[in-house]
């Protein structure tokens, strides 16, 4: 269904461009810890540019054999702090969504909407909004995450229902 849309023609030629292989464990994970997650992951920041972002985020999903989640929101965003609140709450669900995919967090402002990057996705139904790709940019859904809630919280069971169905294949 969303195989006519890609992150941009220019993320996938660009993604291209790099393949590595540096034959360690392909999924090892870079932790919680702030020191080894990207910028990209931790923040909605409007002066980061998506494209440098998302070029890095395909590369770093080829190199560990992971998809990219892309979470567009911004620090305006009560439902993006609620996520991040969750995540912090329920470290394993944290620890299955960074064992899956590549986070990168996409912002979108009053201050700067990245119509151009925006332009190239499935238009989102509100934020924040979820695009899981493959490596190669292509994207293979999109999901409210309205969807992961249970009672007006977010669902530990719909979040870890999610990953199961999106993650990467064992």
């Amino acid at each position: 269904m969303y195989q006519k849309y890609s992150i941009l023609v220019i993320l996938t030629v660009i993604a291209g461009l790099f393949v590595f292989d540096t034959g360690a464990d392909r999924r090892a994970l870079p932790g919680p810890d702030a020191t080894q997650t990207p910028v990209y992951s931790q923040v909605y920041d409007p002066a980061r540019d998506p494209f440098a972002d998302g070029k890095a985020a395909l590369a770093l999903a080829r190199m560990t054999d992971k998809r990219v989640l892309i979470e567009v929101g911004g620090e305006w965003c009560s439902w993006c702090h609620v996520i991040a609140r969750f995540l912090k709450e329920h470290p394993d669900v944290y620890a299955a969504l960074q064992a899956n995919f590549v986070v990168l967090k996409f912002n979108v402002s009053d201050e700067n909407d990245n119509h151009e990057f925006m332009a190239g996705l499935p238009k989102p139904l509100g934020y924040p909004h979820f695009y899981i790709t493959e490596n190669d940019g292509s994207i293979i859904q999109s999901q409210d995450t309205a969807e992961l809630l249970e009672d007006g919280h977010y669902s530990r069971v719909r979040f870890m229902s999610f990953v199961k169905r999106w993650g990467i294949d064992d």
